[in-house]
């Protein structure tokens, strides 16, 4: 939330945290490298300075959240040190826990790496449970277990998460002869992912040539494995993605909205999709929170007030990220300090206002910076209680260490290949076959 990942998974979740909810801006990110220098030391005026480690802009800053900590612990200084992507940022990382060098006080761990740094790098976090204030109860109950090893260390504390919602544009939802209302439009597929593609099939009909009812194959079988407890793993670590009926079911649905051309033959964040944001060629796109961002940042002004969001048939994931504390750090009282304070529930709150990344401290979800939030795209829409109540639905899912390699292979090896004329079966076969391969290696 986010090593080798998932095309999709991996460049969503550095946008989830650079899509900023209120302004519907993407913020700028530092250059790659600047994570070389893990010094942390005092200034000249004798202050104590934390440094963190992260990737994409995650907000803190932009939030006031360090300024405001400053003034709290006059003694402390803050300083980030930014790589923008996380397919950069992770094998730095973990050269610099295998070294014990180069490491800042502060490290953030994106979601899909964290099942690999619990079961191979925990020797070398402390243990965030044994902080002050720190109760396992503060945080959505999957959402903690995802940081924890199997003795009960903590290696991280969650930031944000990413409910999964679907967002869906009013105007061509009417023009296909669907009904607009929220309630309604989730009614249409509730509880079942077969009920959403029968929804594109009517979409389709009604709503003629020019636009599709989904951006992508890849967003559709995505959302849909967002909401399995166990999709490539099983719960003693096995890969079962190719005896698991959820993972094959999911890839069969999809194909079959492929094929029926319900979905573009686009690959999510790429150029050519953001340019079929920009030009209205969709009717609904899987959207949790940070999604909202992203659609603002690269649609039209027209297109403000035209999407609204609806519940998804059922509750799942997508993006979130952890802040854990190096043993091998200099001030590591200061920073485990720091990070209790940066994920407990009022900052978050305050983070989603500001960034749109969404909390992960159910407590988060009664203040007025989440139940009082609106966005520009939606309108009226109390975006806020709808992602806290798909919040807490999400099942606590299996992450497993290569789930980047398997989710890219079934999509970009996979589902997409059917919208270029290849049958589900070879797709299949192909996503397999690129799979094995690079789990080999």
């Amino acid at each position: 939330m986010r090593a080798a990942r998932n095309r999709t998974a991996r460049r969503a979740t550095t946008l989830a945290v650079v899509a900023a909810l209120g302004a519907g801006l993407l913020a700028g990110c530092a250059d790659d490298g600047n994570d070389e220098d893990g010094s942390s030391s005092g200034d000249s005026s004798g202050k104590t300075t934390i440094t963190l480690g992260l990737f994409g802009t995650m907000g803190f800053k932009e939030a006031g959240l360090y300024e405001e900590y400053e003034k709290l612990n006059p003694g402390i200084r803050i300083e980030e040190n930014v790589t923008e992507r996380n397919e950069n940022y992770y094998p730095a990382l973990v050269n610099h826990l295998t070294t014990n060098s180069g490491l800042q006080d502060v490290q953030a761990i994106e979601v899909g790496n964290i099942a690999e740094v619990v079961k191979t790098q925990a020797a070398k976090f402390t243990d965030m449970s044994e902080v002050e204030g720190v109760q396992p109860g503060n945080w959505l109950d999957w959402k903690w277990k995802q940081g924890v090893t199997q003795d009960g260390q903590a290696v991280g504390l969650g930031t944000d998460i990413g409910p999964m919602a679907i967002c869906y544009r009013k105007d061509l939802f009417e023009k296909a002869g669907l009904p607009t209302d929220r309630e309604e439009v989730g009614r249409l597929w509730a509880g079942d992912w077969k009920k959403f593609v029968e929804t594109g099939e009517k979409y389709k009909k009604g709503a003629g040539e020019g636009t599709y009812f989904m951006d992508s194959p890849g967003g559709l079988i995505n959302a849909i494995l967002s909401g399995e407890q166990e999709k490539f793993y099983d719960s003693s670590g096995e890969v079962v993605y190719k005896t698991n009926p959820a993972v094959k079911d999911a890839f069969d649905l999809t194909a079959k909205a492929a094929g029926e051309g319900l979905v573009q033959s686009q690959t999510q964040f790429q150029p050519a999709w953001d340019q079929t944001i920009a030009n209205s060629k969709f009717a609904t796109v899987a959207c949790p929170p940070w999604m909202l961002g992203y659609l603002k940042g690269k649609s039209q002004p027209d297109a403000a007030g035209k999407w609204d969001v609806a519940a998804a048939p059922k509750s799942g994931n997508w993006g979130g990220t952890f802040l854990g504390v190096p043993k091998g750090g200099k001030h590591v009282k200061e920073a485990q300090k720091l990070v209790a304070w940066l994920t407990a529930p009022e900052q978050q709150a305050k983070l989603f206002s500001v960034q749109g990344s969404f909390p992960s401290a159910p407590a988060s979800y009664k203040l007025p910076q989440v139940t009082g939030a609106k966005n520009e795209m939606t309108g009226d829409a109390p975006i806020g209680a709808i992602f806290a109540k798909a919040a807490e639905a999400i099942p606590a899912q299996v992450i497993g260490p290569k789930d980047q390699i398997i989710q890219q292979g079934l999509t970009d090896n996979g589902v997409i290949l059917v919208t270029q004329g290849k049958s589900p079966e070879k797709a299949w076969e192909n996503a397999v076959k690129t799979i094995d391969n690079n789990l080999e290696k």
